[in-house]
């Protein structure tokens, strides 16, 4: 049940001109104010995933109680023994809820991670961990308001696209959530430590919530590493390969890695969206003609998983690329 679709040679985890990376920060509020107010957020979205697939939002309607509860509960669960957590453990990409520390994907460098399904939340919750005792419930309160976020992003997305924002509304509204909640531990020496390897997601979007600083992003200009700013009570959103899929390669995916904090551990839960399991993911034909082809095969989360599991010892493994025409 991995969220990593893209790995990045080796010799590009060396930072070149590593600084913080002047994020784009949107007032999601605004979406939801008088037509031309909506329209401005929509093109500064629209901009964004352009210009560099990833911004910052904030007045997105999560309380930061829920969010530094969420936080609590992942940081509460990687707390647990290990035989606790091991319960967990599979090799089974398709399990509703996996738990591993290694890095047998060639990605996992130094990070412990909690996979599970949250959409519907009534239909994933009963095989979520029952220890800490908060963690069901918290989880499932962030769970529920994150997603409510990303609905929104999609349709300003979809706007900025051309394609309006009721665009495969019904696939949106059933398509699935994937929390990876992972903790990283604080580094343990002067040099960088990587905590994930590069690489990038799978869905239409990843939205992150993040304990401390961590986050680098691969910028597309200078092929450089930049660090992503925290601000408070801010979310990180990137997009992924559906989204470049869906696009046409309008909007290309996010390569992105962790790095490991040098002051504290790091908890971050990622929450990735995309179709339903078995629902393919194509070009949108509004968006193919003679002047741009169709660029890419369609494709559902069960195919990348399959093409994970087939494609286990590959270091250099590409879902994306896979799908180019």
């Amino acid at each position: 049940m991995s969220d990593l679709s893209r790995t990045v040679a080796q010799e590009q985890l060396v930072s070149q001109d590593l600084h913080l990376s002047p994020t784009p920060v949107i007032n999601l509020g605004h979406l939801s104010l008088d037509s031309v107010t909506r329209s401005g957020v929509v093109d500064q979205i629209a901009k964004a995933c352009h210009d560099l697939g990833y911004f910052q939002v904030i007045n997105h309607g999560i309380s930061q109680p829920v969010m530094d509860c969420a936080v609590e509960a992942a940081s509460d669960f990687f707390k647990l023994p290990s035989e606790t957590k091991e319960e967990f453990a599979s090799e089974d990409l398709r399990q509703p809820v996996r738990y591993d520390t290694s890095s047998k994907d060639s990605i996992s460098m130094s990070r412990a991670f909690l996979k599970h399904y949250a959409h519907p939340l009534s239909d994933w919750v009963q095989y979520w961990p029952e220890k800490p005792p908060i963690y069901r419930e918290y989880i499932g309160k962030y769970a529920v308001e994150v997603r409510r976020v990303a609905l929104q992003l999609m349709q300003a997305i979809l706007e900025g696209l051309g394609l309006g924002k009721e665009y495969l509304n019904g696939k949106f509204q059933e398509g699935s959530q994937l929390l990876s909640v992972n903790c990283y531990p604080k580094a343990s020496q002067d040099a960088m430590a990587i905590g994930l390897a590069p690489h990038s997601d799978y869905g239409f979007l990843t939205i992150l919530l993040t304990s401390c600083r961590g986050l680098e992003v691969l910028d597309r200009s200078s092929n450089s590493w930049k660090t992503a700013q925290r601000l408070p009570h801010a979310l990180h959103v990137h997009v992924g390969d559906h989204m470049e899929v869906l696009s046409n390669g309008q909007i290309k995916t996010v390569v992105h890695r962790a790095v490991l904090n040098p002051e504290e551990s790091r908890i971050s839960i990622a929450s990735i969206h995309g179709f339903e399991v078995h629902e393919k993911v194509a070009c949108a034909k509004e968006l193919v003609d003679e002047q741009n082809p169709q660029k890419y095969k369609e494709s559902s989360f069960s195919d990348f998983l399959d093409y994970l599991t087939a494609n286990m010892d590959n270091k250099h493994r590409n879902f994306l690329e896979s799908l180019r025409m």
